[in-house]
């Protein structure tokens, strides 16, 4: 098997120089430089198979914290790639985080290497998977890098310190490369043109297929003296080297596939909002189609890759991908897919309920509320009220944070805390549908929200609070 490597870069500052300037120098690689991948999608699938499968293995290795692409250079030994990370933040400008992995992962058809490595596959919407390589051609015409902020966007909010932590080994092997004493050698096969050397590594790159086939196209492959066995200052030998990649390769406890992500979080119990980048990574994948990210400007987005793709990370616990969904099955208004509707069956309203009581578990207020008046008052649930359910959402809901100095949960949301107390005092007053009945707590509620809207200068409100206190303490006394 054949090793990649990346070539190492230098900075030279001139201090002596007016405004001490900066310059950048790197090793010319003799031979046919290809571009295989892009920071937005671009992939050449024809002529290498490693480039896209090396991608995909540092995604997966890295517990999906990064994957490292543009990928261009000759042969196996590679130049100037970059690092998406989940959070997107370092590495420049070409950090496109979570939608930079989005873009490469629709693009990206799972080779036998990736196989050879257990690579798991992305999971992509049916139409998608038809369409995929009539893609690629399409992405032909945008191989460029982009920049953060001028790649095609939309409006979204955005979203382990587990297993091997392949971003540390990475960095920490390109500080001690980068660090060591650089040593040329003229008198080479290019005719006194510096060149990088290494005598251990005298394979030729070649044009990987499954069968492993070797191209004579392509000149001798030659390295730093400073990444050989015998560079003295380097921190890592070839054997550790080796062995931390095996290592790597053997705690992959974060594949591709949702099915191996679903089954993480199930016997983890980590299904919490914002946990899981692969989902983030589907509901990235969602909006793109929304936007037209992945058609022609006339052609219409795919609306069930779109469903296929929410869904998916709805599953995984992303919040905005369940509250999308949720709306989108009970017929609510929705900002993401806002233009996606499904017909008001009652099977369809029973996953927006599935969905709604998702975002609720996960700690979503106004999901909360929603099942709270939903038990309450029966809508949506075919009529079956049940109080004490109502109860527990309301409490949740009230207890989930403490209203500001108006009263208020925040500016912009109803449903204050004291009339979360209001309606729970109620459902006490009448008792039933699994709740039983209990007029005097109901009038310590109603006293409780009734000084609550005081101090919220509701006092209209309050005063109306006090007489429902009252009377359900009289109703106490008359029992």
């Amino acid at each position: 098997m054949s090793k990649v490597d990346i070539i190492q870069m230098c900075v030279l500052e001139f201090k002596d120089r007016p405004g001490s300037p900066l310059f950048h120098l790197e090793h010319f690689i003799d031979g046919h430089y290809m571009k295989y991948n892009s920071n937005s999608g671009f992939v050449e699938e024809t002529l290498r198979l490693t480039p896209q499968a090396f991608s995909h293995f540092t995604f997966e290795c890295s517990s999906h914290k990064m994957i490292v692409v543009d990928i261009q250079g000759v042969g196996d030994l590679w130049t100037d790639p970059q690092i998406h990370t989940s959070d997107g933040k370092t590495y420049g400008d070409g950090n496109l985080g979570t939608k930079g992995m989005a873009l490469f992962f629709h693009s990206h058809i799972c080779n036998c290497i990736c196989e050879s490595f257990g690579l798991s596959k992305f999971d992509l919407a049916p139409s998608e998977e038809v369409k995929q390589e009539d893609f690629i051609k399409l992405q032909l015409s945008n191989s460029v890098t982009q920049v953060r902020g001028l790649e095609e966007r939309y409006v979204a909010d955005s979203p382990s310190k587990e297993g091997f932590d392949f971003l540390e080994f990475f960095n920490s092997r390109s500080v001690s490369m980068a660090s060591s004493a650089l040593s040329w050698n003229s008198e080479d096969d290019f005719g006194g043109q510096f060149s990088p050397r290494n005598n251990r590594d005298e394979e030729s790159m070649s044009v990987d297929t499954c069968q492993s086939s070797v191209s004579p196209s392509y000149r001798r492959r030659h390295r730093l003296t400073s990444e050989s066995d015998e560079s003295a200052s380097a921190t890592m030998s070839n054997e550790e080297e080796r062995d931390r990649f095996h290592l790597a390769s053997k705690m992959m406890a974060r594949p591709s596939s949702v099915a191996f992500e679903m089954d993480r979080l199930a016997v983890r119990n980590l299904q919490t909002l914002g946990d899981s980048v692969l989902g983030q990574i589907h509901h990235d994948l969602a909006m793109y189609h929304e936007i037209g990210r992945f058609v022609r400007p006339t052609e219409q987005f795919d609306v069930a890759a779109a469903m296929y793709h929410e869904q998916q990370a709805a599953e995984l616990g992303v919040k905005d991908a369940i509250l999308t969904m949720a709306n989108i099955f009970l017929g609510m208004p929705h900002d993401g897919l806002s233009t996606i509707t499904v017909p008001d069956t009652t099977e369809n309203r029973d996953r927006g309920i599935e969905y709604m009581t998702m975002a609720a578990h996960s700690g979503d207020r106004a999901a909360m509320l929603f099942m709270a008046k939903a038990y309450e008052t029966g809508i949506g649930l075919d009529g079956e009220k049940s109080f004490k359910d109502a109860v527990k959402w309301y409490e949740k809901a009230a207890n989930m944070m403490q209203e500001d100095e108006s009263g208020e949960f925040d500016a912009m949301m109803n449903d204050p805390v004291y009339q979360i107390k209001a309606s729970i005092a109620q459902m006490y007053v009448v008792g039933g549908y699994g709740l039983e009945k209990d007029p005097s707590y109901a009038g310590e509620l109603f006293s409780e929200a009734a000084e609550r809207a005081t101090a919220a200068m509701k006092g209209r409100l309050a005063n109306k609070y006090f007489a429902l206190a009252e009377e359900a303490w009289a109703q106490e006394e008359e029992e």
